[in-house]
């Protein structure tokens, strides 16, 4: 069994959004769950099935991608670089990290073939050592993909295709319309500037009096949940500002919430 985790750029049209989550169904793979935010601009998906199953939706999405998202248009607060903007594969139940590779691989092969649009490797399925965490490859817009002969699809944009462990995307809000504490939060915690080991994190507008710490969790066993929320609970306290919440996109493991619970309810976990 694997996982994938697409990241449509459309968090606004509900129809876009059905149009993909029907054409996965039709594949035989499963979507576990839904998520759409209208200022990211951006729905996240989290699907499940066999090799084949993932493959084929991964397709599906291209598709639907290429049909119905522009990115001519699109404005929203979240960084991008296609309409299927990234595209993970993630060892399951009798699944290895290698498969995953084998199957990201594949599927930038063959939506190029398909579709027209260049791919990036990040993460197990990186090809360049450079190409390995998905910021660098936002952050490198002149880079020449690792599948296809042009740089960007003229609408859809490039694919960041990548295969890794399960990551938690979990998000802090924080109760300022100051942008620049949700920043520096995220980069005194994050591993990048040497905060919290497998943590990334960046600041992003939210709504009028709310900003949030955007969070990538790459190992929550390293980094639990509640040692995350804590501190920026903490940092966020010396410039005066107090926490609003916290939002999970997508899925997350089961052992994540029982860490968490255990903390803030003062017993032991089994």
């Amino acid at each position: 069994m694997f996982e994938i985790i697409p990241n449509l750029s459309e968090g606004r049209d509900s129809a876009v959004v059905a149009a993909a989550v029907d054409a996965v169904a039709a594949t035989g793979a499963r979507v576990v769950d839904s998520s759409s935010d209208v200022v990211h601009h951006r729905t996240v998906l989290t699907i499940v099935g066999n090799g084949a199953q993932v493959f084929d939706a991964a397709m599906a999405l291209a598709g639907v991608a290429v049909e119905r998202i522009d990115l001519r248009g699109h404005s929203g607060v979240h960084p991008r670089i296609g309409a299927l903007d990234v595209l993970p594969f993630v060892p399951l139940r009798d699944a290895s990290l290698a498969e995953a590779v084998e199957l990201a691989h594949r599927a930038g092969a063959e939506i190029w073939r398909r579709y027209g649009v260049p791919s990036f490797y990040y993460g197990a399925a990186a090809k360049l050592t450079e190409r390995e965490m998905l910021p660098a490859i936002r952050r490198n817009a002149a880079w020449v993909p690792d599948e296809g002969d042009v740089l960007r699809h003229v609408s859809a944009g490039a694919i960041a295709i990548g295969a890794r462990e399960i990551l938690i995307a979990f998000n802090i809000e924080l109760a300022t319309g100051d942008l620049s504490v949700a920043t520096e939060i995220a980069r005194t915690i994050r591993e990048r500037n040497g905060g919290l080991r497998t943590l990334r994190a960046l600041g992003l507008p939210r709504q009028e009096g709310c900003v949030q710490v955007s969070l990538n969790v790459t190992d929550y066993a390293a980094t639990p949940l509640y040692r995350i929320v804590e501190l920026v609970r903490s940092l966020a306290s010396r410039r005066g500002v107090e926490l609003l919440g916290c939002e999970l996109v997508g899925c997350l493991p089961w052992a994540a919430v029982e860490a968490s619970a255990a903390y803030y309810l003062g017993v032991t976990a089994l």
